[in-house]
């Protein structure tokens, strides 16, 4: 594959003229064209080190090559000792596989010249893009069987579990945690599932080398899915955390905002794969809609949304069976009675501590608890009607959980 690779890069060096590199996504030389009529000093030193230096990468970074999908130009760096150059970002199914470097000529002001000429060699690099795709860990075909089997396996099949059972990294190796990687941004609108499980796989793969707790990981079109080792603390997975979102947005090609690890309870025989599978998502769903939970939560942690899972009717909840609910969110205009009634319940119905985080008077908070007792004609903070309340409150939020 390798020598595929740089014959491509030669045929395109030749038809164009001009000097090129490979690199991938963390800026390591893939493969070079060795026809060139001059070589700057940053290419010099990229040839001779394999690797992008931080302050050109911060250069180049710096024109937005990361979440290009056209041809970028980046200028000339005197500093440097950089002339200008063309990224051509590589793309298959909207993944991002690296990038090829196109140098300018030392008497080129623009790039004018290249942009035009890149369409004559755009065969060229779809097949290099291909090839580099076909060469992925994430996509070998082994990995590919590997990982539908473990995923089979979370989902309960008998003969995946069996096989799992089997594995050398699996044995002897207990008791396990599952976990469920969650980007809680993501609107879940997959245009292409092959590119977002394929962004996904490659995110946690990467995002786990070195962590030696984690025992293998796989990915589907919304998440990830981690079987770690279980650990005291959370330390790894807080690590695992910050890795998976910089890769995630170094290969979707966007911001991650926030990205969230749903932890199961520890199990002791892979035959209860499927149940800590359930746990982990669960999770990550409830951390999804309710922020406060934090980015690193165990299922133990996720409260009434346990419940609500349990429960939750195939067509949805409907949360208008609550008639306390109903009157007070019908009189609730400007949106100052539900959130101050939330926050009042998931602070133990402290004032104090929701007129700080308000920044509000207390004497505002109490207004607001009048107006619903006049609503309701009935104490929000007491009994029954604190439950009800509290539960329609969070079933509401539960009804807008990613669906993964």
């Amino acid at each position: 594959m390798q020598q595929d690779v740089e014959k491509i890069v030669e045929d395109v060096a030749l038809k164009l003229g001009r000097g090129l590199s490979l690199e991938d996504l963390d800026g390591v030389l893939l493969a070079y064209s060795s026809n060139q009529s001059h070589a700057d000093r940053v290419r010099v030193n990229f040839l001779l080190s394999k690797r992008v230096p931080v302050d050109v990468s911060a250069w180049q970074l710096s024109h937005g090559i990361a979440t290009a999908v056209r041809p970028v130009v980046v200028p000339a760096n005197e500093e440097l000792g950089m002339v200008g150059r063309v990224c051509v970002p590589l793309l298959v199914r909207g993944f991002r596989v690296g990038y090829l470097w196109v140098q300018q000529d030392l008497d080129e002001q623009t790039a004018t010249a290249i942009l035009a000429e890149l369409p004559g060699v755009r065969d060229e690099l779809d097949l290099l893009a291909g090839l580099l795709l076909d060469s992925n860990t994430a996509e070998s075909e082994f990995r590919r069987r590997r990982e539908q089997e473990f995923l089979a396996a979370c989902q309960g099949e008998s003969n995946a579990v069996a096989a799992v059972a089997g594995w050398k990294e699996i044995q002897g190796r207990g008791p396990w945690q599952l976990v469920t990687v969650l980007d809680a941004e993501d609107s879940g609108g997959v245009s292409d599932q092959i590119a977002a499980t394929l962004t996904h796989r490659s995110a946690a793969l990467q995002a786990t080398i070195g962590v030696d707790s984690v025992l293998f990981s796989a990915g589907t079109e919304t998440h990830a899915v981690l079987l770690f080792r279980e650990t005291g603390g959370r330390a790894e997975h807080a690590q695992v955390l910050v890795h998976y979102q910089l890769e995630l947005a170094k290969r979707a090609g966007r911001k991650v905002d926030r990205v969230i690890l749903g932890i199961s309870e520890p199990f002791s025989a892979i035959r209860q794969l499927g149940r800590a599978y359930r746990q982990s998502k669960l999770a990550a769903q409830a951390a999804a809609v309710d922020p406060p939970l934090g980015e690193l939560v165990d299922s133990r942690s996720a409260g009434i949304y346990q419940l609500f899972e349990r429960l939750q009717a195939p067509g949805g909840w409907d949360d208008s069976g609550s008639a306390q609910f109903q009157a007070i969110e019908d009189a609730d205009r400007n949106g100052e009675l539900l959130p101050v009634l939330e926050l009042l319940y998931d602070s133990d119905g402290s004032v104090q501590d929701v007129a700080a985080k308000l920044h509000l008077h207390r004497s505002s908070i109490y207004n607001r608890l009048a107006r619903v007792r006049q609503l309701i004609g009935a104490d929000p903070l007491n009994g029954a009607t604190r439950l009800e309340l509290h539960a329609t409150l969070k079933a509401r939020r539960w009804a807008g959980r990613p669906r993964i």
